[in-house]
C-alpha cells in the first residue's frame, strides 16, 4: 500500500485513448497533488490529447509521444518523469475487426510492445507494473458459467492472440525475474471518450446522423458492461493493494445480448429526441470467429481487496448518452480525422517533456 502523504509517479501508456484517459483523470482527482502522470502515447488513430486538454497545464501532469515497442521511446519517458513508481500499460492495439484485416500491428504493439515496458521497467526499478488485459484472452462461453482467473487461456481472434502472448510475458517476468507485475483482465467498458468504432458510441453517433445501425449476425453475442470509472477503481485497487504475480478478473456483472443493448440504446435517443433508430437496424454478415459470450466472475478482487462495481448500468448508460450528446462536436471530430490535427498546433515546437 502506498503512503497516503507520498508523492507517486505512474507512466501511463495509451493514456490519450479511452480508458487511459478516464484513468489519468481518476487518479488526478482522487490523489491530486499527491500523483505525478506522465501519458506516454503514440497518438496512433485512437489517441486523443483534446480527451486531456483540461488538464494540460497541470503541473503534475506531462504528455510524451513515443512508441511502446521502440526502447529509445520508453527510455525517454522514463527520462522524463525522473523516477517510475508505478506503469500502467493501457497501449495496445485493441478492435478485433481490425486484426482480422491485419493482426501484423497487433503483434507489434500487443506483444512486443509490452516485452519492451517490461524490460525497461525492469532496468529502472518500478515498484508495480500493472498490465490491462481483456476477458477476450478466455475465448468463449456457452450459454452458462462464468470466466475465473482460473479458466484456460483459449483466445479466438488475432487481438486476442496477442493480448494472451503479452499476459504470458507479464507473468513470465515475475516467475523467472521476481518482477513486480499484476495483470487485470476487465470485461467491455463502455463511457465518455470512447473511439466511436466501438458499439455503444457508435450506436449514438449513427443515430444521431440517422446512419445505419450495423449487428453481426442475429445480434444474439452476449457482453458483460462495465462503466469505465469503475475499472478505472478497480486499476487504482490491484494497483496499490495486489501481491506481484496476481490476476484479477474485473467484471460489471452485468449481460446482455448485442440485440438488446441496440435496442436501449436507440430507445433511450428517441426519449432525448432523436427517433426512428429501431428502423436503422441493419443485419451484417457475422465477424469470423466471433465469440457467443463472454462473462466475469469478479469474486477474488471483491473478497482480496474489496472492490466492486459501483455505478449501475442505467445510470452509467444514461450518463453516457448524454455525454457524446454533450460532446457532438468530440465525435464529430475524430469521424472527420480533424482531431489528428490537434497534436501538431500544439506540440510541434515544443520538446518531447514540456
Amino acid at each position: 500500500m502506498t503512503n497516503s502523504n507520498k508523492l507517486s509517479t505512474y507512466l501511463v501508456t495509451g493514456g490519450a485513448g479511452f480508458i487511459g484517459t478516464n484513468f489519468i483523470k481518476y487518479m488526478l482527482k482522487k490523489y491530486g497533488e499527491r500523483a505525478r502522470v506522465l501519458n506516454f502515447d503514440a497518438l496512433t488513430y485512437a489517441g486523443n490529447l483534446k480527451n486531456l486538454v483540461d488538464i494540460e497545464g497541470a503541473k503534475n501532469y506531462v504528455f510524451v509521444k513515443g512508441d511502446i515497442a521502440e526502447f529509445e521511446d520508453v527510455e525517454k519517458a522514463f527520462d522524463a518523469l525522473g523516477h517510475v513508481d508505478y506503469l500502467v500499460n493501457f497501449a495496445a492495439e485493441s478492435h478485433v475487426d481490425r486484426s482480422i484485416v491485419d493482426s501484423s500491428p497487433f503483434v507489434r504493439t500487443n506483444i512486443k510492445g509490452t516485452q519492451v515496458l517490461l524490460d525497461v521497467s525492469r532496468k529502472r526499478g518500478v515498484s508495480r507494473f500493472l498490465q490491462v488485459s481483456t476477458d477476450e484472452v478466455y475465448g468463449s462461453l456457452g450459454e452458462t458459467g462464468l470466466f475465473t482467473e482460473e479458466t484456460p487461456l483459449a483466445p479466438n481472434s488475432p487481438y486476442s492472440a496477442s493480448k494472451t502472448a503479452a499476459d504470458l510475458m507479464v507473468r513470465a517476468y515475475f516467475h523467472t525475474h521476481g518482477f513486480p507485475a499484476v495483470t487485470t483482465r476487465c470485461s467491455n467498458n463502455y463511457g465518455p471518450y470512447q473511439f466511436p468504432e466501438k458499439l455503444i458510441p457508435l450506436l449514438i453517433a449513427n443515430v444521431v446522423n440517422k446512419k445505419p445501425l450495423p449487428v453481426y449476425g442475429k445480434g444474439l453475442n452476449v457482453r458483460d458492461w462495465l462503466y469505465v470509472e469503475d475499472h478505472c477503481s478497480a486499476i487504482d485497487a490491484v494497483l496499490h493493494g495486489a501481491k506481484p504475480g496476481e490476476v484479477y478478473n474485473v467484471g460489471g456483472n452485468n449481460e446482455w445480448k448485442n440485440i438488446d443493448i441496440v435496442n436501449l440504446v436507440v430507445d433511450l435517443l428517441a426519449k432525448k429526441g432523436h427517433p426512428g433508430g429501431r428502423d436503422l437496424i441493419t443485419y451484417v454478415k457475422d465477424r469470423p470467429g466471433h465469440d457467443l459470450r463472454y462473462a466475469i466472475d469478479s469474486s477474488k478482487i471483491q473478497k482480496e481487496l474489496g472492490w466492486s462495481p459501483s455505478v449501475r448500468f442505467e445510470e452509467g448508460i444514461a450518463r453516457t448518452i448524454d455525454w457524446y450528446l454533450d460532446n457532438r462536436k468530440w465525435w464529430e471530430e475524430i469521424v472527420s480525422g480533424e482531431y489528428k490535427n490537434y497534436y501538431d498546433s500544439m506540440y510541434a515546437n515544443r520538446s518531447v517533456n514540456s
